[in-house]
């Protein structure tokens, strides 16, 4: 690069033939030199108390700045915390905002990117509307929501890349991108500290974009360290450029990687490096690793330790050298674009607007609160003044409120409770008006902190009617994964968006052949064979159905699902509430699980899914009929859900709804398969065929249970069937296959403790479920560590004894 042959210096040629003029660089300074001012600003809130924790971006500023030149609208990115010049660079973002976020202002409009749910330099576009319907991507620069799991960000950025695949090469698609893509020449863009692409799931994405070649841009700041610890004891080779070198495409291996190694702090060349780089993905859909080396990070890892502790003094020493912002100075003084006075002004003003940004969010942050605090006092005062008797201790909590050091809702709900407790017993009204008070208080704030877990909007699974399942004397009967085929094939056929990826689905059509022939039919971007890669199936899946798409995801076995359980849970689950309702990703997970044969292939692993995966709706179909009436209403909604069937059901016979189609089985409706009135036994999967063949049994003992299939976990019986039916019976025992403790014990306590349904109970309630262990191999095996016929009836017949013990003598 050589300097402009202009000689009052008002424009740099770059290698690559784009020119720079002199008032973009100088923007692009004052940029870099303004986020970081924001990083040292942010640092000193939290370290005064005004922030609880801070990570920042500092000493990455050149390089997002130049990412940011070649990112264009309908781009989406997937990223790191570490991001937020990229963000200020392309307008993803403002100062104010990153501010705001710092200080977890709750209202969108201040703080649009996750409503002060997530910690500072987390960032997520807002791609719904008020009503949670999309908005247009294509005409906006676009960011996914930030996660804080290193490495989190990658499956999702897998997807995000595929979905520019399929809008480019399904027919089907072909010009039909609509909101979500022009013709896939969007390209994903990867953020990823150094340290992080020692994560399997790095490793994971990489090796499945190289595979599929999608046009995913991965960047990686490469500051030295992972925290405390250098990169020569994280990556081999010290070097993630070179131990990746065997991903770049060859003459002979034209299905890889493009590789690019860029300073930090050569502006310049950071700049045509991406142009070009960014080019050519956009255009060959083909993936490419953009490794950012000597990246200095003055301010060590976050507010939670120094990097002093950790760094030689040689090591600070070069990156006082080699900040990024000192080099560009330096090169604009060499090159005549500035000349020190400039930079004192510039830098001068760039304070100011940095600081104004601050005071402009920490009052916008602050005022609600006051106001939220103004109200309390007043209410409190009043009802002192109307109370004589209670006058002393009220003043005492008003005064506390008045004078606390911290100005939070914490505080003010806090006193408002304190105020009750001594109002205890009071029925007067200035005590009924503070109670009332505090009740909407509660309210508003629990709206405020907890909203978005699921889908709000008109799309929400719960709201799309139930249609049953039709037969006539001509409908087929045949084995059972017949009747999913039939409805993955109607699926197919009247929505382009749909797609299936998982490992055996396409060419075999899955294991239990459920998508036998869809491959041939629809082609292979429809129902697609992947790799052995759990974590980033899911990942596809969810950057796809970001951008629009409706996947069927498919993890072959219940108990793999362990390998994609951190994406499903730190992602998927949170995506919806992390954002305050503005992203969606509605993928569908299906799998197959519970009983068959072996440890890993015996797995009913419930009660841990259900702690991990709150926001994803838990769908425990008994048999493939209620499974294909899940999948089509799910496919009609907008919340993400998983679909466990049952594993040795494929070859059973049922018979094929006439509307296969179109037919849906409602969620959080359980079903009563069998009336009874001594017992309520409530299970789901593939228990349920075992408490049919045990109510045989116990019918000839003289008892008489009631069978209820939840069909979903979450959401559960949102009908409050099971109390209705315990009401009745007065017993309950809840059956499944997981661990004590596991699922079962998850039914009692949303059935006793939401429902009240132990005040109708007149013996102790009681669960039956496998034990601790998986299943050993083997029928004898399943026999003793899974619950059977025999427990059933032991189980139940034991529970009758108890209640009526002259009618039932022991069996043992």
């Amino acid at each position: 690069m050589k300097k402009s042959a202009n000689s009052s210096a008002a424009t740099f040629k770059l290698t690559g033939g784009r020119i720079l003029s002199r008032d973009e660089i100088i923007a692009d300074y004052r940029l870099a030199f303004q986020s970081r001012v924001a990083s040292i600003i942010g640092r000193k809130e939290v370290l005064t108390g005004k922030a609880k924790f801070g990570i920042f971006g500092d000493g990455k500023e050149l390089a997002q700045i130049a990412a940011a030149k070649a990112f264009q609208n309908g781009d989406i990115r997937s990223g790191y915390y570490r991001d937020q010049t990229f963000m200020f660079a392309t307008g993803i973002a403002t100062i104010t905002q990153y501010f705001a976020q710092l200080f977890s202002d709750t209202n969108i409009e201040n703080e649009p990117h996750s409503g002060g749910r997530q910690m500072n330099s987390h960032y997520g576009s807002r791609l719904l509307d008020t009503w949670g319907q999309w908005r247009s991507q294509i005409d906006s620069k676009n960011t996914s929501s930030d996660i804080s799991p290193t490495g989190g960000q990658m499956a999702r950025l897998l997807g995000l890349a595929y979905a520019s695949k399929i809008y480019r090469n399904e027919p089907a698609l072909k010009d039909k991108g609509g909101l979500f893509s022009r013709q896939g020449n969007e390209v994903a863009f990867g953020t990823i500290g150094d340290a992080s692409t020692s994560e399997g799931i790095f490793w994971e994405t990489m090796n499945a974009a190289g595979v599929l070649q999608v046009p995913l841009a991965m960047s990686v700041w490469d500051d030295g360290y992972g925290i405390s610890v250098p990169r020569e004891l994280q990556t081999t080779k010290g070097s993630i450029s070179e131990a990746l070198k065997g991903f770049q495409r060859t003459e002979s291996h034209p299905k890889g990687f493009e590789i690019h190694v860029l300073n930090g702090w050569d502006y310049p060349s950071l700049i045509n490096g991406y142009l070009t780089g960014i080019d050519q993905v956009r255009k060959e859909h083909v993936p490419a690793l953009f490794h950012i080396v000597e990246i200095t990070q003055p301010q060590g890892h976050s507010t939670s330790g120094s990097h002093e502790r950790y760094k030689s003094k040689e090591r600070l020493a070069w990156e006082e050298e080699y900040c990024c912002i000192k080099k560009m100075r330096t090169w604009m003084l060499d090159f005549g674009f500035a000349k020190e006075s400039d930079f004192e002004a510039w830098e001068a003003e760039d304070r100011i607007i940095v600081e104004s940004a601050r005071t402009t969010a920490w009052e916008a942050y602050l005022t609600p609160i006051k106001n939220e605090r103004t109200s309390a006092l007043q209410i409190i005062e009043q009802t002192s003044a109307q109370l004589p008797a209670f006058a002393e201790s009220l003043y005492s909590i008003a005064k506390d409120l008045r004078t606390a050091l911290s100005m939070n809702r914490k505080a003010i709900d806090a006193a408002l409770f304190k105020a009750l407790v001594v109002l205890r017993g009071e029925k007067s009204p200035a005590a009924q008006n503070l109670c009332q008070f505090y009740s909407k208080y509660r309210a508003q704030n629990l709206t405020r902190y907890n909203s978005h877990l699921y889908s709000e909007s008109a799309e929400s699974p719960l709201l799309i009617p139930e249609i049953k399942p039709q037969y006539s004397e001509n409908s087929e009967s045949a084995d059972a994964r017949v009747v999913l085929l039939r409805c993955f094939d109607a699926m197919f056929a009247r929505d382009p968006r749909v797609f299936s990826i998982g490992e055996d689905v396409g060419k075999l059509g899955d294991v239990n052949l459920v998508f036998e022939g869809l491959s041939a039919k629809y082609g292979d971007l429809r129902n697609t064979d992947t790799g052995i890669r759990e974590a980033t199936i899911l990942g596809q899946g969810i950057g796809a159905a970001l951008r629009g798409l409706r996947p069927l995801v498919d993890i072959q076995y219940l108990d793999y699902l362990l390998y994609a359980l951190q994406v499903m849970s730190d992602d998927l689950a949170t995506l919806h509430f992390r954002t305050a309702g503005g992203q969606k990703a509605p993928v569908i997970v299906r799998t197959k699980g519970h009983r068959l044969e072996g440890i890993w292939h015996t797995g009913s692993p419930i009660g841990m899914i259900l702690n991990a995966v709150r926001g994803i709706y838990v769908c425990v179909p008994r048999n493939m009929t209620q499974a294909a009436g899940m999948y089509n209403l799910l496919l009609q909604g907008d919340n993400p859900a998983l679909v466990i069937e049952v594993l040795n059901a494929y070859r059973i016979k049922e018979r094929v709804p006439n509307n296969v189609d179109s037919f849906t089985v409602p969620l959080g409706m359980p079903e009563t398969l069998r009336e009874g009135t001594d017992l309520t036994v409530v299970t789901y999967g593939a228990c349920v065929k075992v408490a049919q063949d045990a109510a045989i049994e116990l019918q000839k003992l003289g008892i008489e249970i009631e069978i209820i299939d939840v069909q979903t976990l979450i959401p559960f019986d949102i009908s409050s069937k099971i109390l209705q039916s315990i009401q009745k019976t007065n017993s309950v025992l809840f059956f499944d296959e997981d661990v004590p403790g596991g699922a079962s014990a998850y039914m009692m306590q949303k059935t006793l403790e939401n429902q009240n349904a132990y005040d109708w109970l007149d013996s102790r309630p009681r669960t039956l479920s496998a034990t601790d262990n998986r299943s050993g191999y083997g029928s004898d095996a399943d026999h003793f560590c899974k619950p059977g016929i025999e427990h059933v009836v032991e189980t139940v017949y034991g529970m009758m004894r108890e209640r009526f013990p002259n009618r039932f003598p022991s069996i043992f």
